[in-house]
């Protein structure tokens, strides 16, 4: 049985849940939820076919072995300073945006293993990408737990905790940019006389059977690109287009501009 708490039942700490209950399953489950908004407890609550109880933060971390921390950043130096004096230790897991590790088990006080992860919107659907470092106390088991938590609703990677800017600004802000580059397929597509909705749905597709492809096949992207790259064909045409305008190293410098964004936030 876990026993996880929930602080801050917005979206992405919701989805984390629901995906942690489907993985699982109800039997496996306890879960403690808080927020300061009651009527975001109260529709998480009704998502969930789990036991469930709700109380204060402090009530929440007494109840669980496992907390996901997913307030605002703003607010999460007075959230754990109030969560120190609860007694027992557990294993904290922020999915707060550059709040770093020193400063959470600082707050949180030195007993308390804590794990920093950075998720990202597609949690929401349960085809998220994160990844996720280790505090000083955080064990080879207490990982494998992340990696449970976070890959109920996507994929998981541990990294060490200076390459998290990097995750945010691949995976944290990728979705971004993707939806830029669907909304350019189809403005494409449109041009070339398909309906609208046609023409975001084909694109939409493209992007998530060509992703489909790189993770089920585990070949590289230049070589499945290859694969559909004849001689003197259509695709090549397309192709000789993206570079002369640019697009690989507007993405490069894309990440390159966010994690350095995230870099100055964190400092």
């Amino acid at each position: 049985m876990l026993k996880l708490g929930l602080i801050g039942c917005g979206k992405m700490g919701g989805a984390l849940l629901r995906g942690v209950e489907q993985a699982l399953g109800k039997a496996s489950l306890h879960v403690a939820l808080s927020d300061v908004v009651p009527e975001a407890v109260n529709g998480l609550r009704k998502c969930l076919t789990c036991k469930s109880v709700t109380g204060t933060p402090e009530e929440v971390a007494a109840a669980s072995d496992v907390v996901i921390l997913a307030v605002k950043p703003a607010d999460m130096k007075t959230l754990c300073e109030a969560l120190e004096g609860v007694k027992g230790t557990r294993l904290y897991l922020s999915i707060a945006a550059g709040v770093n590790l020193s400063h959470l088990e600082m707050w949180l006080g030195a007993r308390q293993r804590v794990i920093r992860s950075m998720p990202n919107t597609p949690a929401l659907v349960g085809m998220g990408a994160a990844a996720f470092a280790r505090g000083s106390k955080a064990t080879a088991k207490d990982a494998a737990l992340a990696t449970k938590i976070l890959g109920a609703v996507g994929i998981a990677e541990e990294v060490s905790e200076k390459l998290l800017d990097a995750v945010t600004g691949l995976s944290g802000s990728g979705p971004a940019y993707v939806y830029t580059v669907i909304e350019a397929l189809a403005d494409g597509g449109v041009l070339m006389g398909l309906p609208r909705g046609s023409a975001v749905r084909l694109a939409a597709q493209t992007v998530a059977g060509a992703a489909e492809m790189v993770l089920t096949t585990g070949k590289h992207p230049a070589a499945l690109r290859d694969e559909v790259t004849s001689p003197g064909g259509t695709t090549i045409a397309g192709l000789e287009k993206l570079e002369q305008h640019g697009l690989r190293n507007a993405m490069i410098q894309a990440v390159r501009a966010a994690t350095e964004k995230s870099k100055a936030l964190g400092a």
